[in-house]
């Protein structure tokens, strides 16, 4: 368990700027950054090198975070996948309707490029650089975070104690870590929502679709994305407290085909399968002292709309670079973060959750919502101005939201290599 804040007095502590607390994509986010720009720090991570490597989750890196590992200098080495050419398919009763989520502007685009992909990349990009990133880190504990100097404790794999002092905590390991749970009750906020509603997550080798396929049917939604040039992830709605166990191959390919409306719909072997909620949290303020939550220690969204990790993404852009301020002398950035990653934070909520219920309440709702989702889904394929809004919303480009920003204190709109 734990070590108390005296016992680690007994151990000689080392020192950096900034302690990572988890190596997915916020952490590694951040510590890449950072080491890019000169700031040391150290990540650790619970989990072996194999296990972070390996987890399965989102697939899509937005335009607007393209575009940020761009303005580093990073694109080229931490991006892999394929570009995404921006096209969407909505298929509704089996009418397929296609959707560009492009808003017409230069600059790099999005990528089809899997989490695990995006993580390995970052940790070798970090690691080559000489970072230092320790795994199994059992045991962390963080103490003084409203002080100048926290410290920040672990055991090593072999049971040794380790302590380090740093200047900021970045605290980057999700919903269950223990960075927010080291904030005391009471000091955040938290604002909840259960959509009441169940996907299950289908991993199958098994051909991609041509774009990426979102479909309604009386019969639920369903969904189907590349993941890789002979693999595809599948959703299919169902009761939130669904047992995967429920649903053998047989009765998967059979759903799919239905509710895709698809009945030649290639099957293959599934390597993965789960059923999760679809909830969404947000946590205020997203920082407590010299701890700073990073993406899903902060905010759970919905899947919808492939934000989660892009908003991780950004959290991470914006907290390295108010760092980087303070260090030449300006702590406003940091005084801002929270405000500032919040307000993207709400936004894509909103998003999010419109694209859950309108999908989700086109298929199988009852008759007055139903028809009120399939009225907001016609208006989005016939209207110039809703197709617009749509494509800013979904590659995470906000002009306005900018506009706001650099009259924020601490602009952080700078390019990221200086």
């Amino acid at each position: 368990m734990a070590e108390k804040a005296s016992e680690l007095l007994d151990h000689p502590a080392e020192s950096t700027t900034v302690v990572v607390i988890g190596a997915g994509p916020a952490g590694m986010t951040v510590a890449t950054l950072l080491r890019h720009c000169g700031i040391d720090c150290v990540v650790l991570e619970r989990r072996s090198r194999d296990h972070v490597a390996q987890r399965q989750r989102a697939g899509i890196v937005e335009t607007r975070a393209v575009r940020m590992f761009d303005s580093w200098g990073l694109a080229d080495r931490v991006l892999g996948g394929i570009p995404y050419d921006g096209i969407l398919e909505f298929r509704v009763d089996g009418r397929n309707r296609l959707l560009s989520d492009s808003d017409g502007s230069d600059g790099p685009a999005a990528r089809l490029c899997p989490q695990q992909v995006l993580v390995q990349k970052l940790t070798a990009t970090y690691l080559e650089d000489g970072g230092d990133l320790r795994f199994e880190a059992a045991d962390v504990s963080l103490h003084d975070l409203t002080g100048d100097r926290p410290t920040v404790g672990y055991r090593t794999a072999d049971g040794t104690l380790r302590t380090i002092t740093c200047d900021f905590v970045a605290g980057c390991d999700g919903d269950h870590g223990v960075s927010r749970t080291a904030i005391p009750d009471g000091a955040l906020t938290a604002y909840a929502f259960d959509h009441g509603i169940g996907w299950l997550t289908v991993l199958a080798d098994a051909p991609p679709p041509a774009h990426p396929l979102l479909a309604v049917s009386r019969e639920g939604f369903a969904a189907h994305f590349p993941r890789g040039p002979h693999a595809s992830r599948y959703y299919l709605q169902c009761p939130p407290d669904d047992d995967p166990a429920a649903w053998p191959e047989a009765r998967v390919w059979n759903a799919l085909r239905t509710r895709l409306g698809d009945p030649a719909l290639v099957a293959g072997p599934i390597t993965d399968r789960e059923v999760f909620r679809l909830r969404s949290l947000v946590h205020e303020p997203m920082s407590h002292g010299r701890l700073f939550l990073v993406g899903d220690a902060a905010h759970i969204v919905s899947p919808m709309g492939g934000k989660g990790m892009n908003l991780a993404l950004y959290d991470a852009d914006v907290f390295v670079r108010a760092v980087r301020d303070f260090l030449r002398g300006d702590d406003s950035a940091l005084d801002a973060y929270s405000a500032r990653c919040l307000r993207r934070v709400w936004n894509d909520q909103e998003f999010s959750h419109w694209l859950t219920r309108t999908l989700h309440d086109a298929g199988d709702a009852e008759p007055f919502l139903r028809n009120l989702a399939r009225a907001r889904l016609d208006r989005l394929f016939t209207s110039p101005a809703a197709a617009g809004a749509f494509a800013e919303l979904m590659t995470g480009l906000d002009p306005a939201g900018d506009a706001v920003a650099q009259k924020m204190p601490g602009n952080l709109l700078g390019t990221g290599g200086d």
